[in-house]
């Protein structure tokens, strides 16, 4: 199915409202999602291992996401269309210049452990995630927060840009313009923390407190899961219909789908390729295909001597049948990517990518100019257990088969380990990467990829890529004064990383998700999450 262009719903209205420079919020207006009747009963959800403990400014990846998902609610929320709403903690947030803004926050919002939830709640968060000597792998989100270069270099201890007015106002002074500050504030980096984390935050990671609507009953256990239950306190309309929810960690993602056969776990979000088919005729009407942001990609090591080059990057990007291994691995349910910007978001250009062409000839050609030596074979690298198995060897026989490079699989480090590895310039060959918008727009597959200011531990550039011409063009984007002119300025920048090629952009994602008859109205979000808020139980 070819994914279309949503010309209307979702960055548009983000920096709408941000153009406006005022937002104000209230109840979750328009939304049909406010109920706060409760079904009651439990259920159980598969995730992967996360990579960190349980703490919203260090978890950007996908496991973990879930978890805090269901624990914390941020300043803002978003619709089905991945517009943003003032269903969260913020009443509004202002500004007249998309520099300078003012946060107000609502009343009666909790934590789990009773104490409030106040401005100082969101500054003493962003200035712990910020702090490079915390190491927070989603600190480069609050890159645009004045005082945040002072804090990388230590000659500072806190954000600048950041002060407390009163309990519930804070104000955010920014290093430019950034029309769409009101739309990124809704990722988790930027959550609230109670004092009991400042306490311990270690313990706190293994036995979070949030203010979500779901509360942690038990610490979370590696390898095993963590249970929750409803927090009856909650202060959001989204308040959530079961009693109770239990994630139970599955190392192999096939494991997880034949225990959602058996009965064993309710909510598996993400299912193999190779049972997408049958998986229809098993689940029926439980069987789930969504539309959602996510990009995958084959990264390439740019510190590594051998894809140095952009000419090699471009001929291995060349040398990929995307529509081939779509057809054969996933059933057709992969669209074939053909830019670095999803077709989700307003921004997205039919074939902005050129090397993201099949074009075996051209391919061979790079690597003959580039001088690359074929006859040393690659590593390919993905996590175990996520159904990467089949695809990346598949990409791997492509590449003997039309550029004569002969590969070996390195698939054995579960997804906790194989970040990590990531992060420390450990892969030795082209590596898989997905990447899911982290807020509704186009720069949202710029910045966190592509950019100095998010290179690990504090940022997810693992390609290590670095172009000061794309920081300027994002940041021109950043402080344009009409989302015509912001878009043209991303595209721009996006045009010079389609011709570095750190990452070669292979497929637009439909996921596909199954649930036992034990629940029901599961939904699975444009940021590929389930909403647990929503799941009711049968009983």
């Amino acid at each position: 199915m070819k994914l279309s262009k949503r010309s209307s719903a979702l960055v548009a209205t983000a920096i709408a409202a941000a153009m406006l420079m005022t937002a104000c919020g209230g109840s979750s207006e328009g939304s049909d999602e406010g109920s706060t009747a409760a079904s009651g009963g439990t259920f159980t959800a598969y995730i992967g291992e996360p990579k960190s403990p349980l703490v919203p400014g260090n978890t950007t990846e996908s496991e973990g996401a879930k978890v805090i998902s269901a624990l914390w609610t941020g300043l803002v929320g978003y619709a089905k269309d991945g517009a943003v709403e003032y269903t969260g903690v913020a009443d509004s947030i202002e500004s007249d210049d998309n520099k300078d803004w003012t946060i107000t926050l609502k009343d009666g919002w909790t934590f789990h452990d009773g104490t409030p939830v106040d401005a100082a709640s969101f500054v003493d968060a962003w200035n712990y995630t910020a702090n490079p000597q915390n190491a927070q792998d989603g600190g480069s989100y609050l890159s645009r927060i004045a005082g945040f270069q002072e804090l990388q270099d230590g000659t500072a201890t806190e954000l600048t840009g950041v002060k407390v007015v009163d309990d519930h106002t804070f104000t955010v002074e920014l290093s430019a313009p950034f029309a769409l500050f009101p739309a990124v504030v809704g990722y988790d980096a930027f959550n609230p923390l109670p004092d009991s984390f400042f306490d311990d935050p270690e313990a706190f990671g293994t036995h979070p407190i949030g203010n979500g609507p779901f509360k942690a009953d038990s610490d979370y256990v590696p390898g095993q899961g963590i249970t929750l239950s409803r927090y009856d306190d909650y202060a959001g309309d989204d308040k959530a219909k079961a009693d109770g929810m239990e994630f139970v960690v599955y190392a192999d993602q096939a494991t997880a789908y034949t225990d959602a056969e058996d009965g064993n776990v309710d909510i598996v979000d993400v299912i193999p390729p190779d049972v997408i088919e049958s998986a229809q005729t098993t689940f029926g009407d439980n069987f789930i295909n969504t539309e959602v942001s996510q990009i995958t990609y084959l990264g390439f090591p740019t510190y590594d001597q051998r894809f140095a080059d952009k000419r090699v990057r471009q001929a291995f990007s060349m040398a990929i049948d995307r529509a081939a291994i779509s057809k054969a691995i996933f059933s057709g349910t992969r669209t074939p990517a053909d830019s670095f910007i999803s077709p989700v978001v307003d921004g997205y250009r039919e074939g902005s990518c050129e090397y993201c062409t099949y074009d075996v000839d051209k391919a061979n050609q790079l690597l003959d100019e580039a001088g690359f030596d074929k006859s040393q074979p690659i590593e390919l690298w993905f996590n175990a257990g996520g159904g990467h198995d089949a695809w990346m060897e598949a990409v791997g026989n492509q590449l003997r088969t039309n550029i004569g490079v002969d590969f070996k699989l390195q698939g054995s480090l579960d997804f906790a380990q194989y970040l990590p590895l990531g992060e420390s310039k450990g892969f030795t060959g082209p590596f898989r990467y997905g990447w899911s918008f982290d807020y509704p727009a186009a720069e949202s597959y710029l910045t966190p990829l592509f950019t100095p200011q998010s290179l690990p531990p504090i940022g997810s550039n693992y390609a290590f890529y670095e172009n000061q011409e794309v920081v300027d063009l994002i940041a021109d984007g950043d402080s344009a004064a009409s989302e015509e002119d912001a878009i043209s300025a991303y595209q721009k920048a996006e045009d010079l990383i389609a011709e570095d090629m750190p990452m070669a952009p292979l497929f637009f994602t439909q996921i596909q998700s199954v649930h036992t008859d034990h629940v029901a109205d599961v939904r699975i979000d444009l940021f590929q999450r389930p909403v647990w808020s929503e799941v009711t139980v049968n009983q």
